[in-house]
């Protein structure tokens, strides 16, 4: 495999914007290569199967989503409130939207595990890893909420991302106060 890891992650940057514009049956080696501006076979190089560039597209995605250093660290010193974790859910519905090749190339790596369930096995492993991560995150900043109220705010951040993404059922309501109105709803 070869081992450059700025080219890879170019790849699979171009593999999120190909995987987002065409879908599953556009997301091919060949196309990816085109829309890196790469010799034909380069991302073949690097991701040897559908499966290998499948886990790879999941892993840079997830380092694209994440909160940076500084969003985490300007929160830190602030109580564990409502209010705050209200804050850190509308960051992570913000960055949802705002990156939303990644999001839409998230969702469609979604529906193509549901069509070859044979793939299944990196998404499963990165969703573990995320819903645990911020369980602990949860725990250690002492926020309200437990496993349990954490699971449903994925549930319910998935579904409205996916909403406002495609096709809004109330495009006039504020992503804020929808948040809002979640995190009073599940934290009771």
């Amino acid at each position: 495999m070869a081992k450059n890891e700025a080219r890879r992650n170019a790849l699979a940057d171009a593999g999120i914007t190909v995987l987002a514009r065409e879908g599953s049956r556009g997301f091919t080696h060949r196309a990816i290569d085109a829309e890196a501006g790469v010799p034909l076979g380069t991302t073949s190089n690097y991701f040897r199967s559908r499966e290998k560039l499948i886990a790879g597209l999941v892993e840079r995605i997830g380092i694209r989503l994440s909160p940076t250093p500084e969003d985490l660290a300007a929160r830190a010193s602030d109580a564990p409130t409502r209010e705050l974790f209200a804050d850190y859910v509308r960051d992570i519905v913000r960055r949802l939207t705002t990156h939303r090749d990644v999001t839409l190339a998230l969702f469609e790596l979604r529906l193509e595990v549901a069509r070859r369930p044979d793939l299944a096995a990196a998404m499963r492993e990165w969703q573990h890893q995320a819903l645990d991560g911020d369980v602990a995150f949860n725990e250690a900043a002492g926020l309200p909420g437990g496993r349990r109220e954490i699971t449903l705010f994925h549930y319910a951040i998935d579904g409205l991302v996916f909403d406002r993404l495609t096709s809004p059922i109330d495009p006039g309501t504020s992503t804020d106060d929808i948040v809002d109105d979640l995190v009073a709803g599940l934290l009771r």
